[in-house]
Parts: C-alpha cells; structure tokens; sequence
C-alpha cells in the first residue's frame, strides 16, 4: 500500500491539463482562469461623487457658492470651477474639473442659485469623493491563473473592461458502477438487492465543480458487461469505476481495465475507509476505481476524484484545505493507515459519528466534515484539537 500523499501526486501526473476556451462572463461561474486577470482600464475612471450633494473647491470653504450646473452620472458637467462657484451633482457622477470635495445635499441650504452650509463643512479634500483610480489601476491583478469565477470576479472583470475571460474547459466524467446486486434507485427490490447510491452521489459532489458528467449506468459481476460499459466510456477525460476494485471473486474491474488496455499506476493505498482505490490509464482517459461502500466512495471521491477534476479543469490549489478544532470526544490512537473520520462541525467543535462503518450512509446525510487522523496518530482527549477537512460540496 502507498500513502494517501504519494497516491495523490501520482494520480495528477496521470492527469494533462484542459483546453482553454474564451468563455463569455455570464458563463464563467465556477471555471478557472487560464490566465491571470489583469485590469484593462482604471476604476473610476475619473473623480466621482460618492454622495448626492454639491461639488466644490475645497480652498472656497464655507462658502457661500453660485450653482452654475449639473452633474449626473453618465451627464458630466464639462466646464470647470472659479471661485465661489458649485455644481449640483449625484452620486456615481464625474466631478467637475477644479472640483476637489462634495458636501451633501443634507449641509446645504439653497435659495434659487445660491447655496450656503446649514450643517458641517468638509473637513479635508476629496471628502465623499471617489478617487480616480481608486479601485483598481490599468495594469493591476485582480485575481490570479489557476483561481476559480466566482461572482465577484465577474464584476470585476467586467468592470476591468472585460466580455469573456480565457478559462480551461472542464473535463468529462464518466460513471460506471458496478455489482450484480445493484438496482437503480426508486426501483422495486429483492432482499439481496440494494439501491445504487453511489453514482448519483458522486454526480452531486461534482456538480459544483467545472465538468460534465455522464452516468454510463450499472456494469455487472461479468468481464463482458465491463467491457461493455468501458467501450462507451471511451472519449471521456476521467473514467471512474465504483465498485469491484477489491480482490475478491467477483472484484472484476481491475482485469477488465487491463484487457481493455489500461495501466494501472497503483492499487491500493494505506487509507481508511478506501483502501481498494485503483489509478490509472485508459487511453487518453484519466482511470480511477473507487471502492463500493458509500462511506468508501464518498472519502476516496472527495479525496482524490474531486482534487483530480479541479486539477485538470486549472485550479492552481486542487487539494482541499485542512482547518482544526477540538474534538468532542475521545479517539482511539491510528494504526498503519490514516483515517478520515465523518464526523459533524457544529459550534466550533468536532464530533465524530460513532458508527464509521464504510457500509452505513446515514452518517452521510448530516456529515460536514472529515478528521483527519495521520497514519499511527496518538489517542485524542476530550477538549484536544484536531484537524479536520470540511465538507463544502
């Protein structure tokens, strides 16, 4: 068996980056950038007003003034100030040249074109003015290559003089369970029956992620119903198995791969629950066999296939981030493999589910995190902080 770290490192070799495709902003939610985003323009591009108000000279302070115009956003005022003069103007609006503050609407008293302070006076220049420039300069990063959109990076690369952005295109996924036993879920089902719950929720882990994922159905206990299903597997970027990777009589998948012409990188790792995890090539088709227990497949997806689909789709921090909080309570000392323990983050503390059976998937439906226990990890108090991974899918 290797480490969880080795197997890690050695899954993303097998894997090449996606093709960068110009992708227009409203479609850009979720994808990383190709590139760094760099500001094509300055923000404001001139002064603006920040406050309905009056601008003003600074050095006329306290006035009175002479109105002589207007200033509304997108309708600057074009003329520039003398002494004594000032310009109605709104916010979001360029102040008039020779204008350095705006007092707002609520200080000044006007009578026709005549207005004076009613309340208090600028205390320095540029008050309640955004500065040209401000928010970001021609030139400036505003998120770096590798990041993934979010809404915010869309308004800011609109606003940086963007209409589409270079992002990598997000891989194809292929799913293939498998076991004779498996019934598609909401069918009618035998005692020796179950429901396929695995494929559906991998599907649902990858949703938030830039890919497309097709559902290639249920391969049974049989090399030709494998073959079969890997066939149409063909063309997708990730191919993933679930179930069938152990080394019992009926654990197929391995052979099938390798008679379809697959090399296996690794098989098995030192990983609890997961230990039957198999990588490898498939062609051109990153190959990876998650084991058949939910609690199994669920860890090893969100450990490893996830971590691969964002390193292929560009994310330059594939892997997920660990935090720390203390436990609840008490946790025997680790043995020869790490474990990941589901367990619930609530209040700032940790409680693992009791019950860690790779078998049991009630544990999932409340599950929001994973403590993370190193190979040979000493007992854990009650109190003591541990680390752990959170569930954010």
């Amino acid at each position: 068996m290797i480490s969880v770290e080795e197997a890690r490192q050695r899954l993303l070799k097998l894997a090449s980056l996606m093709p960068v495709v110009s992708t227009p902003l409203p479609l850009a939610k979720g994808r990383f950038l190709a590139e760094d985003l760099i500001a094509r323009r300055q923000q404001p591009a001139a002064h603006m007003s920040a406050m309905d108000g009056y601008a003003v000279r600074f050095s006329d302070c306290p006035g009175p003034w002479s109105v002589i115009g207007e200033s509304a956003a997108g309708h600057r005022y074009n003329g520039a100030l003398a002494a004594g003069e000032a310009v109605r103007i709104f916010t979001g609006a360029h102040l008039p040249e020779n204008s350095d503050c705006v007092i707002i609407q609520e200080d000044i008293e006007r009578s026709g074109d005549n207005i004076s302070l009613c309340g208090d006076a600028p205390h320095q220049k540029w008050h309640h003015v955004r500065k040209a420039g401000s928010d970001f300069s021609n030139g400036d990063r505003l998120a770096q290559a590798g990041t993934q959109v979010n809404a915010g990076i869309i308004a800011a690369a609109a606003m940086a003089g963007y209409g589409d952005l270079p992002l990598f295109a997000g891989p194809r996924v292929a799913i293939i369970s498998s076991g004779d036993e498996l019934v598609p879920p909401g069918l009618p089902l035998r005692t020796e029956q179950i429901p396929s719950s695995n494929a559906v929720m991998i599907a649902a882990m990858l949703s938030s992620l830039p890919c497309e994922v097709q559902d290639l159905g249920i391969a049974r206990d049989n090399l030709a119903s494998l073959a079969e299903k890997l066939e149409q597997a063909k063309g997708a970027d990730i191919i993933v198995t679930i179930g069938g990777a152990s080394v019992g009589d009926h654990d197929l998948v391995h052979r099938a791969a390798t008679d379809a012409g697959a090399t296996m990188d690794f098989w098995r790792i030192a990983v609890r629950p997961g230990k039957p995890l198999m990588a490898g090539k498939l062609g051109n088709s990153v190959m990876l066999g998650l084991p058949g227990n939910p609690g199994s497949a669920f860890v090893t997806a969100f450990l490893f296939l996830l971590p691969l689909v964002r390193h292929m789709a560009g994310s330059a921090q594939p892997w997920p981030t660990s935090l720390s909080a203390p436990c609840t309570t008490a946790i025997a000392a680790g043995g020869p493999r790490a474990e990941y323990l589901r367990a619930v983050l609530q209040d700032g503390e940790l409680t693992p589910f009791h019950m860690q059976d790779s078998g049991v998937t009630k544990p999932l439906a409340s599950a929001n995190a994973l403590i993370i226990r190193p190979v040979d990890a000493p007992p854990v108090g009650v109190g003591d902080i541990v680390a752990y991974l959170p569930l954010d899918i």
